[in-house]
Formats: C-alpha cells, sequence, structure tokens
C-alpha cells in the first residue's frame, strides 16, 4: 500500500496544544479513500480529539483490520505507534499489546463487516475482557473494498448497487455491546463533528471499553440500478484500453443540531436518515434504559446518537485488574522476572494439577 505524505508546512500562528503542538502533528499520510468519504470526516475529528487532548503522539497506539475504515488509520497521527491485522482480528493484537504495555493509549478503527461479520467472536471478547481501549466502528453498511456488498449492519429493505434488497436483520453493535457489558457505548455521526469529537475524547480517556458505533456514508456503492449512468450499466457496456476508474466528487454531509432534537439527514445517493441526539434530561448510566431507548428509537426509524451508555461505579474490573497484572508494563520487566527458570515453571505448573 503506498501512502503519500502531506507536506510539511506549518503556519507560525497556529494555535497549539498543552504540548506546544499544532493540529498538523496529529495528521497522517494524504487520504486516498473517495472524496465526499464520510470516514475522512471521521479522520478529522480523531485529528481533532486527540490535539485538544494534547496526546503524545508517540503514547498512541493506533490498530485495524481490513477494509476503507481500516485505511483510516495512516491517516491519523504518523508519529503513533501503528497495526494493521489480518481481517477482522484486530482485538487479538489490541489485547495483546494491552497485555504488554497499559501506559499506552489504544485506539481501534473498524468497519462494520471487520468487527460484525468475519470479526464479531474477537470483538465480543474484547467487551467481555472490558480491555482498556477506545473501539471506533465505521459504519456505512457496505463492503466498499469488495464493491459494494451488504454487511451486517445493513437495514432490512437497503436496496444494494445492483438493485437486489437485503432481507437479513442488521446486528446493531450498540446493543450488543450493552448485552454484553460495555461500559462505554456511544454512537455518532460522520458529518456532525462537533458532537463526534467530545465523544472521542471521552472514549480515549475512558478506563476500559469504549465503543463508539459511527455511521458513515459511503459515496460510491449508493447509486441504483436503472441508470444508464450507473457504474454498472457502464461497466456492462465499454470496452476499456486500461483499466480505470472514476468516482464522481462529493461534499461531505454536515449536520448540527441541538440535544433532544431529530434531523433527517439527506445522504448522496437521495435517501434519508433520521438521527436524533440524546437530551439534557437522558440519563446514560440505566443500560436497561439505554437499550429501550435504542430500540425504541429504531421502531420509529430514527438512530439515537450522543453518549448512550456509562457504567458510573467502575466497580467491574478491568482487563489488567482481573488478569492481576503488574503495575509496570510486562515490557519493561527484566528477563529474569519474566524467565522463572525450571524450578519456578513447575511450581507454577503444579497449580494446575
Amino acid at each position: 500500500m503506498t501512502f503519500i505524505a502531506k507536506p510539511k508546512v506549518t503556519h507560525p500562528s497556529l494555535p497549539q496544544n498543552a504540548l506546544g503542538l499544532t493540529r498538523r502533528a496529529y495528521e497522517g499520510a494524504l487520504s486516498t479513500l473517495c472524496a465526499g468519504c464520510g470516514h475522512d470526516s471521521i479522520t478529522a475529528a480523531i485529528v481533532e480529539a486527540c490535539w485538544r487532548l494534547s496526546l503524545e503522539p508517540q503514547n498512541l497506539v493506533k490498530l485495524s483490520g481490513i477494509g476503507c475504515s481500516s485505511k483510516t488509520t495512516a491517516y491519523f497521527v504518523s508519529g503513533a505507534h501503528g497495526f494493521n491485522a489480518v481481517h477482522g482480528r484486530m482485538p487479538s493484537i489490541a489485547t495483546g499489546a494491552n497485555a504488554a504495555n497499559r501506559r499506552l493509549t489504544y485506539l481501534g478503527v473498524s468497519g462494520d463487516g471487520d468487527t460484525l461479520s468475519i470479526g464479531l467472536g474477537q470483538f465480543c471478547h474484547a467487551v467481555r475482557r472490558n480491555l482498556d481501549m477506545l473501539y471506533l466502528i465505521e459504519n456505512n453498511g457496505v463492503y466498499g473494498l469488495t464493491k459494494g456488498q451488504f454487511s451486517a449492519s445493513a437495514d432490512v429493505g437497503t436496496r444494494a448497487k445492483k438493485g437486489e434488497t437485503n432481507l437479513q436483520p442488521p446486528i446493531d453493535p450498540v446493543l450488543l455491546a450493552l448485552d454484553l457489558g460495555a461500559t462505554f457505548v456511544a454512537r455518532g455521526f460522520s458529518g456532525d463533528k462537533r458532537q463526534l469529537v467530545p465523544l472521542i475524547e471521552a472514549g480515549l480517556k475512558h478506563r476500559g471499553f469504549a465503543l463508539i458505533d459511527v455511521l458513515s456514508p459511503c459515496v460510491t456503492f449508493n447509486d441504483h440500478e436503472g441508470s444508464t449512468k450507473s457504474y454498472a450499466y457502464t461497466r456492462e457496456h465499454y470496452e476499456p484500453a486500461v483499466f480505470a476508474d472514476f468516482v464522481p466528487r462529493e461534499a461531505p454531509i454536515l449536520v448540527d443540531y441541538a440535544p433532544g432534537e431529530a434531523r433527517e439527514v439527506a445522504l448522496h445517493d437521495g435517501s434519508r436518515i433520521v438521527l436524533r441526539k440524546t437530551g439534557s434530561d437522558y440519563d446514560p448510566t440505566d443500560r436497561a434504559a439505554a437499550g429501550a431507548a435504542v430500540q425504541s428509537r429504531m421502531s420509529c426509524g430514527e438512530y439515537l446518537t450522543g453518549l448512550i451508555y456509562l457504567d458510573p461505579s467502575e466497580a467491574r474490573a478491568e482487563f489488567h485488574q482481573v488478569n492481576a497484572t503488574p503495575d509496570e508494563p510486562l515490557n519493561a520487566l527484566p528477563y529474569e522476572q519474566l524467565s522463572p527458570g525450571s524450578q519456578g515453571l513447575r511450581k507454577i505448573l503444579s497449580r494446575y494439577r
């Protein structure tokens, strides 16, 4: 994969955070995603959140799997540690890295296919273990890299690029995380930066597993069958001399609405979704009420956005507490402590006989 570096030109008057760094220090390579892709808006929100929190770039670990969403880790905080795992296996890598060094900040970026299909089991166990990380799903309902098939989050009745209608019920990652006992659950929209940035900040600071499901429209695979100007029709009726493709430029979708209000958002293909922001009287500390609120809004054709659930008690043990790991990161312990020797190993093994 080829990455295009951004020019390192910084205007002297750019604002700085507590570390003396500008937002440019939290950027990455130039995006190769389609113009107008919601994922780029999420990248911008991550850059803003990391800058506001004054995170030291070298103390951030960004992890991903496979998919359009998983490419985006290349587009922010170039000075961070990064690991691009195989499809659906990002949580395992995050677990191992977290076990080795608990002092770093872990941010996993995944997609609806990477999380809810091939990676569903891994995702569930990361939630169950209350792994200390922010897990961000860039959710567009299709497989973009493999040309727009339905993902497990596609709603019933959704029409695909070739015109077929999805008849399978979706897996809602918010409801799933609530059922599994996640201690921080949120949903956002890529075009609502005002809401998304503070959610990312809160998720990065949360101790334990934090999930943010971000609805992020795909601009390429929302065209419909029957149009002679559609991608499908064109590819069936032309003989290219060389392989080439063209994606029309679209403007990012942006919204701004008050807490408690609902807003209908028109997507690039002309379809519409309705977002409802949690109100000032919403109680995010009631798990049962949170699940009921999400389902109630879904029955009305609305997506509830905002901080949906937060466990205020912190009574549930975090990954390192459950496993009684030392305060010192494992990768900082001397070899003599990590290797107990043959006698020490026999003593450890005898406890399991």
